[in-house]
């Protein structure tokens, strides 16, 4: 059963999806439920940030590690403030393996989002080659260590995590319930090691092929906090009933 002293999150990443109606049609199906027992937030493209009435938590999709600069194309920490973002996801799968984001890039872009009094999401997780060779809780770690090594454990107070297994974005899989607590416990029982009143604290969210069929139960595990949800938050029917079931 789920930690009762974590409030869930359940974040949308729209990814390069979208479009004014849609801004429209979610707002209009989130505002119809009580959705108080969690945060919702939701990360559209760069260009429709400024477009959402402010009903639920803004957060965008990247960031850059540069303050500002000669740096075309990429987008500020204090940019996304200015904006009224109040989140940022970090690290994500599509980020390291497409645009070559190392674990010492992703730690000084959370530096530089907590600079910026924003919350990172940090993104961590394994490809299907990693889990399969026995390797995955050390690949794991080495993501987790190099943040903790750039800001202090202590940091981690103002940081949300999110497992994203690679094999099971975009391609229908999805982590089992049991698969996925193994590794939120995992990433919890690492920081312990460290602080353990933060690693109690630290909202751990699952990113993975998340459907409204399946959040209830993979919701209801005891370290997953939530979910960083890509496809099915273009869906704002099927985005309102993951919402719903992360009930605590």
């Amino acid at each position: 059963m789920q930690n009762s002293t974590r409030k869930p999150i359940v974040a949308g990443n729209w990814k390069m999806n979208g479009n004014k109606p849609l801004i429209q049609l979610l707002e209009d199906s989130l505002a119809t439920a009580d959705l108080a027992h969690l945060e919702v937030v939701i990360c559209p493209p760069f260009p429709y940030l400024g477009m959402f009435g402010g009903l639920n938590a803004l957060g965008a999709q990247n960031m850059s590690q540069f303050d500002g600069g000669a740096h075309t194309g990429e987008i500020a920490a204090s940019m996304l403030k200015e904006c009224g973002c109040q989140y940022v996801i970090v690290g994500h799968s599509e980020r390291r393996a497409g645009h070559a984001e190392t674990n010492d890039v992703v730690a000084s872009k959370v530096k530089k989002a907590l600079e910026a009094d924003l919350t990172p999401i940090l993104c961590v997780g394994e490809t299907e080659e990693i889990r399969d060779s026995g390797n995955l809780f050390a690949f794991l770690a080495e993501q987790i260590d190099a943040v903790v090594q750039e800001i202090g454990v202590n940091e981690f107070s103002k940081l949300v995590l999110a497992y994203e297994p690679i094999w099971a974005i975009g391609t229908g899989k999805t982590a089992s319930p049991a698969q996925a607590q193994e590794v939120h416990h995992f990433l919890r029982e690492h920081l312990a090691k460290k602080n353990s009143d933060i690693a109690e604290k630290i909202r751990i969210l699952y990113g993975g092929s998340v459907k409204g069929s399946n959040a209830k139960e993979l919701f209801s595990q005891q370290d997953v906090d939530g979910g960083l949800i890509g496809g099915a938050s273009l869906d704002p029917e099927d985005f309102l009933s993951i919402c719903l079931a992360a009930k605590q």
